[in-house]
């Protein structure tokens, strides 16, 4: 199938051409030049990517970014900004998005990054489960449950929770997770992965003295733990 593409880009020198450059690659792709007319087109069709650019001139790109993510949870978004510092990528990561990339850019980088993104979407056989304690993880349905409850994940979120769930146990590196379920070739920063993984263990209730079914494995990667160790305060906890 056609992947259906989203350009949110107000600047008239952009979006025409990016769209354009997207239409000859073989993507359905439409044009939104404010964030009124992205939530209208993206009702009328759910795009299954969203390239959103953070300058809008109606509404500020972040809390476009916060809408879409809530009305699209399965949707890829990826922002587009001139905003470079790390505070204000880690501010568009935490409103939602999946991926991000800085102006200018190049055109190659992009497609590089559209191609990794929409790959990691294909749907994948019915049987495919994963199950670690009280976390089950539906591959072919995209879902995610906790003690039955489903939990509202990102794409990259549930990718993500994906690799490690399947390697649980084992720890397994920063590059690879960032190569597997970003792209072989990523440009730029690794802070995404940090922001994913942060996002996942509160949303997975690794908070407070309950132990982390995501672990740090400090300058190597991350761990998902088969079996949770006993919190501080069980430990605690006289014998009979």
């Amino acid at each position: 199938m056609i992947a259906r593409l989203l350009v949110v880009e107000d600047d008239p020198d952009i979006g025409p051409s990016l769209v354009h450059a997207l239409k000859v690659q073989g993507y359905d792709a439409q044009l939104a030049p404010d964030a009124t007319t992205a939530e209208r087109l993206a009702g009328e069709h759910v795009p299954d990517l969203v390239l959103l650019d953070l300058g809008l001139p109606d509404l500020d790109g972040v809390e476009l970014c916060r809408r879409l993510r809530a009305s699209l949870p399965s949707t890829v978004l990826v922002v587009l900004t001139a905003r470079d510092s790390e505070i204000d990528v880690v501010i568009g990561l935490d409103a939602g998005a999946d991926d991000y990339l800085t102006k200018p850019f190049r055109l190659a980088e992009l497609l590089a990054r559209l191609r990794a993104h929409l790959r990691r979407r294909t749907p994948t056989s019915a049987g495919d489960r994963l199950a670690v304690g009280h976390v089950v993880l539906d591959l072919a349905a995209r879902r995610c449950l906790v003690d039955g409850t489903e939990l509202a994940l990102r794409p990259k979120e549930l990718d993500l929770l994906s690799m490690l769930m399947s390697e649980a146990g084992s720890a397994v590196s920063r590059d690879r997770l960032m190569a597997e379920v970003w792209d072989e070739h990523w440009f730029g920063s690794t802070k995404t992965l940090d922001m994913h993984v942060s996002s996942l263990r509160r949303k997975l209730g690794d908070a407070g003295e309950q132990p982390e079914r995501i672990a740090t494995v400090r300058g190597f990667g991350y761990r998902y733990e088969r079996e949770l160790p006993a919190s501080p305060a069980a430990q605690d906890q006289p014998g009979d």
